[in-house]
């Protein structure tokens, strides 16, 4: 089965085709530039291409990625009827959407409707699905969203406590995001544990960093909230912040609100700690060479990481299993030590020698850790790809 999985930007398009069963991509590849002139870069069968392809809109995108893929040279299928099925991440789903679906009017309607949550995302997203329809207008089209893994967390973690007018008129809550990552890990913790029955803690740490509490495969918790700045820090988002923070700062810098949420979106984070980068590479770098700020900035992500995960095992009431993922989660022992230094009355001990790994699929704990604790790659395509998948064959 051939799974093309789409994730649409405002001026860009990522692309995968792939088997939802064995996870083998054939090809993938990014449009950029669209509205502006249009690249196309691809790779399949072992080759990078790039091409500059006029895209005044997503249409044009999709329709030079699809051309690419039955291409004699480049291509590796010899017509789009072999595309059983498109899968389009979309970013926020609201109180609209608790699991991934196929789409149709209906469904466009309730994702449009979910805009001002995702005002960023959502319409970038709507894009790259009209312009399949156009162009791949019989070949089913799913939907699968970024929020949709922790619609089960109960009231008493997604609710604020704010007015309850706010949350009936304006569906404010917690949603939180990387629900695709989220959702694969535990997954394949699941299945590595052999064992549904677990409390586990995912840690998809990387720019971008959230975490989950999961218990029987469900989800009960997560850092982020109304949306991606909530939670811990990251490369450039403040993570958590009193919110007359904003307020004092807007007062005295003559600031808008949207401005402040610009300045705690993007100039903050690790990279206003360190005050040298956002990549947490250069900023252990700057560490390793005697930079405190740079070590300030470690140590408060680790710190914040680790309440996290101890607040989160009380809330499960135990901990099985500790997953770390995404770019920080996969490759960085060093972080992974920091996080887990001082979480030993939880019954974590990780393995010095086991933790030397970067970017495997491997337990990292000792043998006699009460917590097992893991490395899993994250794979949101190949999730998404299994989503749509399962769709299309029960719908057929």
């Amino acid at each position: 089965m051939n799974i093309l999985v789409i994730n649409a930007g405002s001026s860009s398009l990522k692309y995968q085709l792939m088997d939802p069963e064995t996870g083998s991509v054939s090809a993938k590849g990014l449009c950029e530039r669209i509205y502006i002139d249009g690249r196309l870069n691809h790779n399949a069968n072992g080759k990078k291409v790039v091409k500059d392809i006029p895209m005044p809109t997503h249409s044009e995108a999709i329709a030079a990625v699809l051309d690419i893929l039955v291409d004699p040279v480049d291509g590796v299928i010899a017509s789009t009827d072999e595309i059983d099925a498109v899968g389009h991440r979309v970013l926020h789903g609201g109180m609209e959407f608790f699991d991934s679906c196929i789409i149709d009017d209906a469904v466009i309607a309730a994702i449009e409707k979910c805009i001002p949550l995702g005002p960023l995302h959502n319409p970038a997203n709507l894009m790259g699905i009209r312009a399949c329809q156009a162009v791949m207008p019989a070949t089913p089209q799913v939907a699968v969203f970024d929020t949709a893994f922790h619609m089960t967390m109960p009231p008493k973690a997604y609710r604020y406590a704010i007015p309850t007018e706010y949350y009936k008129n304006d569906s404010i809550r917690r949603y939180g995001f990387h629900g695709t990552s989220h959702k694969y890990v535990t997954k394949r913790a699941i299945e590595l544990m052999g064992t549904k029955d677990i409390k586990i803690v995912n840690c998809h740490l990387g720019n971008g960093s959230s975490l989950s509490a999961v218990s029987d495969g469900k989800c009960q918790d997560t850092s982020m909230g109304l949306t991606p700045l909530a939670g811990v820090p990251m490369g450039t988002r403040s993570g958590d912040l009193d919110a007359a923070v904003a307020q004092f700062i807007m007062n005295k810098y003559g600031m808008s609100a949207d401005e402040c949420l610009n300045m705690l979106n993007k100039k903050s984070g690790v990279l206003a700690l360190s005050g040298i980068s956002s990549d947490f590479r250069d900023i252990e770098n700057g560490a390793d060479e005697g930079n405190q700020d740079c070590t300030l900035a470690l140590d408060k992500f680790a710190y914040e990481v680790r309440k996290y995960i101890g607040s989160y095992a009380a809330a499960l009431g135990g901990l099985d299993c500790l997953v770390f993922t995404a770019g920080v989660g996969e490759n960085s022992g060093s972080m992974r030590s920091r996080i887990c230094e001082g979480l030993e009355f939880l019954g974590v001990k990780i393995d010095p020698e086991k933790n030397k790994v970067r970017g495997k699929e491997v337990v990292i704990s000792t043998d006699d850790s009460k917590v097992k604790v893991w490395i899993i790659p994250t794979n949101e395509e190949l999730m998404i790809a299994q989503d749509t998948a399962e769709l299309v064959k029960a719908a057929n």
